[in-house]
């Protein structure tokens, strides 16, 4: 696991702990802490309903995207699990962004845009977009060592790279 992820790991667990409960929604999922954005990965696995959902756990802005991660089996009461993806990596630098989750062979899959940006000689940024893994077992996501598995270089002729 990265530093990163376990630096919001830590510090999701210090919100959750100094955050009066009658101050949460009872019924409604909320983000323990920052900002969110973008519901991923809605899936089922292991007898729970998985969300992930984009949040910025270190402020109420859009920023240093991760993926935070809650489970239901009634759609009313979520426990909220430790962030399961962090931009720690080079292609994903920039931000994990929108995916989806299914369950294969046992294990749980998530496939998420990953997000780096790469300047260009005049300076200016480019953002690249590219489909990456992370496979787990419903708590911990390990990225797939050969991310990213689909770029924009397979894009036909002509689309947007960007």
């Amino acid at each position: 696991m990265s530093d990163m992820l376990n630096k919001a790991r830590e510090y999701e667990k210090n919100a959750l702990e100094n955050t009066p409960k009658d101050l949460r929604p009872a019924f409604h999922l909320a983000s323990l802490t920052g900002w969110m954005n973008d519901p991923n990965g809605f899936s089922c696995y292991n007898g729970q309903y998985h969300l992930f959902y984009q949040y910025n756990p270190y402020s109420m802005g859009w920023a240093s995207m991760h993926w935070a991660h809650a489970v239901t089996k009634d759609f009313v009461h979520w426990d909220y699990l430790p962030a399961a993806l962090a931009p720690d990596m080079p292609y994903d630098a920039a931000g994990v962004f929108s995916g989806s989750a299914i369950e294969d062979q046992g294990r749980h899959v998530l496939m998420y845009t990953g997000v780096s940006e790469k300047e260009g000689p005049d300076g200016k940024k480019t953002v690249i977009q590219n489909q990456c893994l992370a496979v787990g077992d419903g708590l911990d996501y390990e990225k797939w060592e050969v991310n990213p598995v689909l770029t924009s270089d397979l894009l036909p002729e002509g689309s947007s790279r960007e």
